[in-house]
């Protein structure tokens, strides 16, 4: 049986901020804490600056590997503090190549499904004190993950992330943030994500948008 492993659990709620001389409503600066409530709707204590680019019920959660840290780490000779990326979880064993649309994944008493790729914004680059953040976030595709919440309860951050099914095993998370954000495969990509019934909402809209343009 697959499963991941919680290296940190983290809850923010927005606030007026500044980074980089940038003035910004945002709850990128989260704490870590030992449990957390989970509704379909997200995470008690949690909150979204943002919501073009999170929240809703098709990103109750937002999912950060830990393993890439390390690049990022080396990249801008630095340590960067977690959650970096603002993600409620940070997570092993469940990089964008490892999880696919759709798992179906216990994490304590509660059931999420991974329903998108993050299409990251500006406020990472600012919050992280790094320039070009943004843009090699982009370019790797190396952006984390959103999950809907289908069945609401306790996380603690001891507990293991099992996968109880995977509804297919063709389109990574990976792949589907490289058809969003570069276009790969073309019309292909398109229809491979359209073919996906737990793909979230907003990037059905999004493809079906480009088939008509």
């Amino acid at each position: 049986m697959e499963y991941g492993k919680i290296i940190s659990l983290n809850i923010g709620m927005p606030k007026q901020e500044e980074f980089s001389s940038v003035k910004m409503k945002t709850a990128m600066k989260k704490r870590s804490i030992e449990s957390v409530t989970v509704t379909k709707l997200g995470i008690e204590g949690d909150g979204v600056g943002n919501r073009k680019f999170h929240g809703g019920p098709d990103r109750a959660l937002c999912f950060y590997p830990f393993e890439h840290y390390h690049l990022w780490n080396q990249k801008f000779f630095k340590q960067l503090s977690i959650p970096a990326f603002g993600e409620n979880l940070t997570t092993a064993g469940m990089t964008e190549n490892q999880t696919y649309i759709g798992d179906v994944y216990r994490i304590g008493e509660t059931v999420v499904q991974i329903t998108q790729g993050r299409i990251p914004c500006s406020t990472i680059s600012h919050f992280n004190h790094e320039p070009d953040f943004l843009k090699l976030v982009k370019e790797t595709n190396l952006t984390g993950y959103f999950a809907k919440v289908i069945q609401e309860g306790m996380i603690r951050k001891q507990d293991d992330i099992v996968l109880l099914e995977r509804l297919q095993d063709q389109v990574t998370v990976l792949y589907a943030t490289d058809v969003i954000l570069h276009h790969r495969d073309g019309q292909d990509g398109v229809n491979n994500l359209l073919s996906i019934h737990s793909l979230a909402d907003e990037w059905k809209s999004l493809l079906l948008n480009r088939i008509q343009f």
